[in-house]
C-alpha cells in the first residue's frame, strides 16, 4: 500500500522532540579539551584614527591571547560583495563597536576584567550620522560621495505624465532600524592550525558564506576550511552575513593560541554590535486621473547602509523593485540609494527592503485616495496589476493572480467594509479610544532577483543508505522555521515513502554541496524544487539498476543496491529558467521567477490619553502557491505578522552619537504575546510549476503588509498623518496635538 502523502500534512517537526527534551545541541552546549573563551575589544568612538592602544596592570597579561589586525594571515576583509569591512581595525574606526582587537582566556571572569583595562587613544574625527548629512559629501566615509550603490529602474515618460496629471500627490515616508532579536545570541566554536587548517562550528543562517569569507581571511584553499551549522535559536536575517565576523574572530584566537577558542555575545553586546535593518527614506510623486487611475509614479528610495556595505546592494535592489507594488502605471521611475553613515553596520533582516518600500507605498495609497475622493480598497482594485501586464522593471506578469479575490477574501473575513462606517460615525462622539481599520495590499518576490540564483548555481544530493533511508545533503539550515520538516515531505513524496525514511544531513561544508544561502524565500520554492528533482533521480537510479520494481519498496531497493554496489547519491543542479530574461546593467527583465501576493487587514483602537496603540484584530490572506505544511505555514505567517507589529509599535533603535542606546531588553521594548492580537490567517493556492509540489516562497512575506496596514487604521482612526515607523506614543501624542484632533 504506497504511503499517505506527506506534502499538505501537519506532520510533527523532525526536530521538536530534541528540542523540547533538551538533546538538541546548539553552539554554547560544546566544549573541547583545553578550550579558551573568547572577547572583542571595540571601539569606544564613531570615527577616528587609532594612536596606541594600551594594557592596564591586573591581569597576568602573558596568560591572556591578544589578536590584532597584525596577526591576520591572509586577508583583513569580510568575503561579501564589497571589500570594505576589516576583521578588525588596523588604523582607522569607521563606527562605535567596531571591533579593534581580540582576548582569549580559560577564565571568562578575568577575560571581562581584562577588556576593561583595554584603552585606546583615537584621534577623533567627524562623523555623519544621518542620511541628508552623508549626502551632503562631507566628511566622506565610502567612495566619492558616501554612496554604496545606486539603481535607476522604470518605463514610460514620466515627466509627460506628471504635466498633463490633474491630480499629483507628494509624500515623505521613513522607517527606523529594528533588531532582530532572535533567542540565540550570535556564538562560535573554532580550532585552527597549520595542520588542521581552519573549523568553524556556530550558529549561522548560511555555512557557505563564511567557508567563503575564512578561506580568504587565512588565505588558505577551500577544501581547509570546515564550517558546521549547529542548532540555531533564529536568524531573521540577522545570521546571514554577521556569523562570518564573530567565526573569523574566534578562529583567529584560536589559530594564536594553538587551543580551541569559543565565543558566544550577550544580549547587550548582539545587540548593540551586529546588524540591524536599514533605516529608510522614500519620497512619493504620484500622478492620478479623476477617476482614479495611476498615471505616473515617481519615487526616490533611500537605505542607510551604516559604515560598511555589507548586504546593503541587495537590500536596496529588493527595496527598489518593490516600491511600485502590485499595482500597474505606464509611467514609473524609481531611484534606489544606499548611503554610508557612522553607524554600525545595517545588513540582512526578513524582507531586506521590501518592508521598508512597501510601508511607503501602502500609506501613501491611501493618501492618494483621499485626495481624490475614493474608497482605498476602490483606488487599488482600480490599478491592480494584471496579468499579462508589465512590473517597473518590464516583467511581464505571468502569475495567474487574482488580487482583487484576495483582496475581497481579506476585507470580508475583517468585515472592513462595516467596520470602517461603525468607527468613523463613533468616533465623532471624541471619547478616550477612537478606533478604526486599514489595509494594505502587496506582493513579495521569491528567490534571489534576475540572474541571482544562475550565478548561486546551487546543488542538492541525496543518497541511499546501508539500512534503507535516504540522506538529503543541502547547506540549507534549519533556524527555527521548518527546513528539516518540510524537505522531509517534499523528499518522501517524490520518492513515495513515508516521512521516517527521510533523514535530513546537518549542514557541514565537508558533508554537503552548496546549495546556497537560506535567506531570500527560497530554501523552499528553489532548494526544495531540486530536492524533489533529486529524489526522482535516484528513483530512477534504482530503477533503471534493476533494484526497485515500479510497485516495489524504495526502502529494501536502497539496502540492497548499496550491499551490492556502494554508495548511491543522486544529484540536482540549479538550472537556468531559459524563458526568463534579466539585464543585470540596465536592471530590466524578469525579476523574479514568481511572487506571493497579500492582502492584510488591522483593527486598532487608539487611546488618546496616554497615546497607545492597540491591534484588536488582524486579517492575513496570501497566495503561496503550494503550502507545504500548514501548521508551519501559518505559525511563519504569524510569527512574520508579529514581528512587523513590533517593527510599527514598539521597537526603537534609539541612536546617541553612533551608539545604540537600549541595547537591553529592558529598554529596547518588542511585543510579548499579551500585545499581540487574535491574527487570521488564510491561503489562497495557485501552485507555481517551478516549486515543489508548486510552492512558493514564505517567510519574507509577512513582514511586508503589517505596518502600512496599522498606519492607515490609525489614521482612519485618529485623522492624523502617520508617515514614520515606529508609531509611538511619543510620535503620535506630538501628531495629534499639530492636528488638533
Amino acid at each position: 500500500m504506497p504511503p499517505v502523502p506527506a506534502i499538505g500534512r501537519a506532520i510533527p517537526r523532525r526536530e521538536g522532540v530534541a528540542k523540547v527534551t533538551g538533546r538538541a545541541r546548539y553552539v554554547d552546549d560544546l566544549s573541547l579539551p583545553g578550550m579558551l573563551h573568547g572577547l572583542t575589544v571595540r571601539s569606544p568612538v564613531p570615527r577616528g584614527i587609532i594612536r596606541a592602544v594600551h594594557y592596564g596592570a591586573g591581569v597576568p597579561w602573558d596568560e591572556i591571547t591578544v589578536v590584532t589586525a597584525a596577526d591576520i594571515p591572509g586577508r583583513n576583509v569580510v568575503a561579501l560583495i564589497l571589500d570594505d569591512q576589516p576583521y578588525l581595525a588596523a588604523d582607522r574606526i569607521n563606527h562605535a563597536e567596531e571591533p579593534i582587537l581580540l582576548l582569549a582566556h580559560a577564565d571568562k571572569q578575568l577575560l571581562e576584567e581584562a577588556r576593561r583595562l583595554v584603552t585606546f587613544d583615537i584621534e577623533p574625527l567627524p562623523a555623519v550620522f544621518t542620511l541628508d548629512d552623508a549626502l551632503s559629501g562631507a566628511p566622506i566615509i565610502w567612495g566619492e560621495n558616501n554612496l554604496f550603490k545606486s539603481y535607476f529602474v522604470g518605463r514610460g515618460d514620466v515627466d509627460a505624465a506628471f504635466a498633463d496629471a490633474p491630480i499629483v500627490v507628494e509624500g515623505v515616508y521613513e522607517t527606523g532600524a529594528q533588531e532582530q532579536l532572535y533567542i540565540e545570541p550570535n556564538g562560535m566554536l573554532a580550532v585552527a592550525g597549520d595542520a588542521s587548517g581552519v573549523t568553524v562550528w556556530g550558529s549561522m543562517q548560511c555555512p557557505y558564506y563564511i567557508h567563503k569569507a575564512i578561506a580568504g581571511l587565512f588565505a588558505m584553499p577551500l577544501e581547509r576550511i570546515r564550517v558546521v551549522q549547529m542548532e540555531t535559536g533564529g536568524g531573521f536575517g540577522g545570521k546571514e552575513e554577521y556569523p562570518s565576523i564573530i567565526a573569523g574572530h574566534a578562529a583567529l584566537l584560536a589559530w594564536k593560541s594553538g587551543r580551541p577558542v569559543k565565543m558566544i555575545y550577550d544580549r547587550a553586546e548582539d545587540m548593540v554590535a551586529t546588524t540591524k535593518r536599514h533605516p529608510s527614506r522614500t519620497r512619493h510623486r504620484t500622478a492620478v486621473s479623476r477617476d482614479g487611475t495611476l498615471l505616473g509614479m515617481d519615487i526616490d528610495f533611500m537605505i542607510d547602509g551604516g559604515a560598511y556595505c555589507t548586504l546593503s546592494p541587495v537590500v536596496l535592489s529588493r527595496g527598489t523593485i518593490h516600491a511600485s507594488g502590485p499595482y500597474f502605471c505606464p509611467n514609473i521611475r524609481i531611484r534606489g540609494r544606499a548611503v554610508a553613515t557612522n553607524l554600525p553596520p545595517h545588513g540582512a533582516f526578513r524582507g531586506f527592503g521590501a518592508p521598508q518600500s512597501i510601508f511607503a507605498l501602502e500609506r501613501h495609497m491611501d493618501r492618494v485616495a483621499a485626495a481624490i475622493g475614493l474608497q482605498p480598497d476602490e483606488l487599488r482594485r482600480r490599478n491592480f496589476i494584471r496579468p499579462g501586464q508589465v512590473s517597473a522593471v518590464g516583467q511581464v506578469m505571468a502569475d495567474r493572480v487574482d488580487m482583487d479575490a484576495i483582496l475581497d477574501r481579506a476585507l470580508d473575513m475583517a468585515d472592513y467594509h462595516q467596520k470602517r462606517t461603525r468607527f468613523a460615525a463613533a468616533n465623532v462622539a471624541a471619547g478616550r479610544t477612537r478606533k478604526g481599520i486599514g489595509f494594505a495590499t502587496f506582493m513579495h518576490g521569491a528567490g534571489f532577483t534576475g540572474s541571482g540564483e544562475d550565478h548561486l548555481a546551487s546543488i542538492v544530493s541525496v543518497e541511499a543508505t546501508a539500512d534503507g533511508t535516504v540522506r538529503v545533503l543541502s547547506a540549507s539550515t534549519e533556524i527555527g522555521q521548518g527546513t528539516n520538516t518540510i524537505f522531509s515531505q517534499i523528499a518522501a513524496d517524490a520518492l513515495g515513502v513515508d516521512v521516517e525514511a527521510i533523514e535530513i544531513a546537518q549542514p557541514d561544508t565537508a558533508v554537503v554541496p552548496n546549495s546556497g544561502p537560506t535567506v531570500a524565500s527560497r530554501t523552499c520554492m528553489v532548494v526544495g524544487k531540486l530536492l524533489e528533482t533529486a529524489c526522482r533521480n535516484l528513483r530512477a537510479a534504482l530503477t533503471d539498476s534493476g533494484h526497485l520494481a515500479s510497485d516495489g519498496d524504495l526502502r529494501q531497493a536502497c539496502r540492497a543496491y548499496v550491499r551490492e554496489r556502494g554508495p548511491l547519491r543522486a544529484s540536482a543542479h540549479y538550472q537556468p529558467n531559459e524563458a526568463a530574461r534579466w539585464d543585470d546593467e540596465r536592471y530590466q527583465g524578469d525579476a523574479y521567477g514568481s511572487y506571493a501576493w497579500a492582502a492584510y487587514v488591522a483593527e486598532v483602537t487608539v487611546d488618546l490619553v496616554t497615546f497607545e496603540t492597540r491591534i484588536d484584530d488582524f486579517v492575513a490572506v496570501q497566495e503561496v502557491g503550494r503550502v507545504i505544511h500548514p501548521v508551519l505555514a501559518t505559525g511563519q505567517i504569524e510569527g512574520g505578522v508579529a514581528q512587523a507589529i513590533g517593527w510599527a509599535l514598539y521597537e526603537d533603535v534609539v541612536w546617541r552619537e553612533g551608539r545604540m542606546a537600549n541595547s537591553q531588553m529592558t529598554n529596547y521594548i518588542m511585543p510579548t504575546s499579551v500585545d499581540l492580537p487574535p491574527i487570521r490567517v488564510h491561503f489562497e493556492e495557485v501552485p507555481y510549476q517551478h516549486g515543489p509540489a508548486g510552492a512558493k516562497g514564505i517567510g519574507e512575506l509577512p513582514m511586508d503588509g503589517p505596518a502600512p496596514a496599522i498606519a492607515n487604521a490609525i489614521a482612519h482612526a485618529t485623522g492624523v498623518d502617520v508617515r514614520r515607523v515606529p508609531f509611538t506614543p511619543e510620535m503620535l501624542a506630538h501628531l495629534v496635538e499639530a492636528a488638533g484632533a
